[in-house]
């Protein structure tokens, strides 16, 4: 009869018809048991067996038995044979023992064609499980259980970043950086508080918000013992021990000790107020300004100060109000050492010092040390008046200026004089009064160094040298000078 071929899957079935032929010229070294359920054995027959055949002794399958038992104890590791038959799977699954955790892994990335990350990550697991050594970096002194971790380590030396989205481009270093990316794009927000429902596109920031629930702060500085919600936040404050800035602008090489300082600052040359107002359309350089303009519209003001009862819709506008009272002046200045309230207030002060004046008028091209100056400035071309008085319609320019109005209708005066008692409407009238318990003239005249507890008292007198009237009227002509003693 014509030479036949019949496949078997891996089944140690031995027939004394059967000649068997392996191959073993496509073996590896490294084959796995899962691997092994999709092999078979190539059978070579010569002739069919004969009905005589079919039945065999007693005495035969016995002795087959026994070999089947024995060619069981040692697995076919690294044969390679080929497969024609699929039905046949269900008696290869039965004979083979069940698949450990590796054997598993090892599945999921044949099947899913798996990066070489992942396939390094498996290499690493062995080599782990083996002889528990770990991969050390060739730049730094860091060492990894893997190959997969030293490898994307390795990409913040090299810059490398061969993970890109496919909606904007962007490149990324790693594969989940990618997910969580893209999520701003879909607006997936996968990850949920258990308690208040509110959601994030990051496992990370979740954990961080459940800290505000549960009060965890369990990163603590070294050298003040103040602790963290997020390990961030200690990295940032431990530059404040340091002194370390490494994040410079590339305009005007200003260095800050945290990206996002870096980032907001950088907005101060671009002029981007990226973070607009639904409800107005108005636009803010940064996220906590929106958030607090936002309540203007709702009303809400659930910060209350404790002393006074005013209500604020911020906290950063509650510490700064209760500094009035309490006096505290936390920011001090390097260059002159006074101090101020305000960290702005403080960097509006250092600009006297080194002239910068960051914020230019697009109109007249006249420069600002603040940006507040110089929304008021902008405010003389349109003639824009946007703050106005609710008892009387009158508008002002800044709302400093409505606050010093409206005390004209209430009879308010909140600056009260500690030496005297005597109350005061603005602030600058609290000064200029304290200099005439201190005696201080802190402006003097360059003409005759004549000197006056007021700045409008020296205009006044210098007019006397030059000849002009500082309080000439344009509608009434010439008026009067203060009269000096």
């Amino acid at each position: 009869m014509p030479r036949r071929y019949a496949s078997y899957f891996y089944e140690p079935v031995l027939k004394l018809s059967l000649r068997v032929r392996i191959n073993l010229s496509v073996c590896t070294s490294k084959l796995t048991r899962l691997e092994a359920r999709h092999f078979t054995f190539c059978f070579l027959t010569e002739d069919h067996p004969s009905s005589e055949e079919q039945q065999e002794p007693e005495c035969v399958q016995m002795k087959e038995e026994e070999q089947e038992e024995e060619i069981g104890k040692f697995p076919l590791t690294g044969v390679s044979v080929k497969s024609e038959l699929v039905d046949a799977g269900s008696q290869a699954d039965g004979l083979l023992p069940p698949l450990s955790d590796g054997d598993a892994t090892a599945s999921r990335s044949s099947d899913t064609g798996s990066d070489d990350d992942d396939d390094e990550h498996a290499q690493g697991d062995l080599t782990r499980h083996a002889d528990n050594k770990r991969v050390a970096c060739s730049q730094c002194d860091k060492t990894f259980v893997n190959k997969s971790s030293l490898k994307r380590h390795t990409r913040t030396h090299t810059g490398e970043k061969p993970f890109a989205c496919s909606l904007c481009g962007k490149r990324f270093s790693r594969r989940g950086d990618v997910t969580s990316h893209t999520r701003k794009h879909t607006g997936e927000k996968p990850f949920a508080c258990s308690i208040c429902g509110k959601r994030y596109s990051l496992k990370d920031s979740l954990i961080s918000h459940t800290r505000t629930h549960t009060g965890d702060k369990p990163f603590a500085c070294s050298e003040c013992e103040k602790v963290f919600s997020r390990k961030g936040d200690l990295t940032i404050h431990t530059r404040t021990h340091t002194g370390e800035k490494p994040f410079a602008c590339s305009l005007c090489a200003k260095t800050f000790s945290a990206k996002e300082s870096l980032t907001r600052h950088t907005r101060t040359h671009t002029g981007e107020r990226p973070f607009a107002c639904p409800v107005c359309g108005k636009n803010f350089s940064r996220k906590g300004h929106l958030r607090d303009h936002s309540k203007t519209h709702t009303g809400v003001k659930p910060f209350v100060c404790s002393d006074c009862g005013k209500k604020f819709s911020s906290r950063t506008h509650l510490t700064r109000h209760a500094r009035r009272h309490t006096g505290e002046k936390p920011f001090v200045c390097s260059d002159c050492g006074k101090r101020f309230s305000t960290k702005g207030e403080l960097t509006a002060h250092e600009r006297t010092h080194t002239g910068e004046r960051p914020f230019a008028c697009s109109l007249c091209d006249k420069r600002f040390s603040t940006n507040d100056h110089l929304k008021t400035h902008t405010r003389t071309h349109t003639g824009e008046k946007p703050f106005a008085c609710t008892l009387c319609g009158k508008g002002f320019k800044i709302k400093k200026e409505l606050n010093i109005h409206t005390r004209t209708h209430t009879g308010e005066k909140p600056f009260a004089c500690s030496l005297c008692g005597s109350r005061f409407r603005q602030k600058g009238h609290l000064k200029a009064h304290r200099r005439t318990h201190t005696g201080e003239k802190p402006f003097g005249c360059v003409g005759c160094e004549k000197r006056f507890t007021q700045r409008k008292l020296l205009k006044a007198h210098a007019s006397g040298h030059t000849g002009e009237n500082p309080f000439a009227s344009s509608v009434f002509g010439p008026t009067f000078s203060p009269k000096e003693d």
